[in-house]
């Protein structure tokens, strides 16, 4: 099911940055199959559902593997019937 997404990742207890988690988030969704668009407080993301499901257990996993003690994620899905949602369709 084609899907766009929001996905905000807080590494909690990390001190001041979290720019090296950041990045790392960053670097395994662009090895997946989506279409990405990052901003200030999160990656909106187009793709496949079971896709994004299972890149966030990925993120969680690979960074607590990594040091990350906490991990706090919002995910909003939008999936419709009546068409393909894709983040183009999303621009004003």
């Amino acid at each position: 099911m084609q899907t766009t997404a929001e996905l905000q990742v807080i590494p909690v207890g990390e001190g001041v940055s979290v720019r090296q988690q950041v990045m790392r988030i960053v670097e395994l969704l662009q090895g997946k199959d989506f279409i990405l668009e990052t901003h200030a407080s999160g990656t909106n993301i187009e793709g496949k559902l079971t896709d994004i499901l299972a890149v966030v257990e990925q993120i969680h996993a690979t960074l607590h593997r990594e040091g990350s003690v906490r991990l706090v994620s919002y995910l909003k899905l939008e999936t419709r019937t009546d068409k393909v949602p894709t983040l183009a369709g999303k621009r004003l």
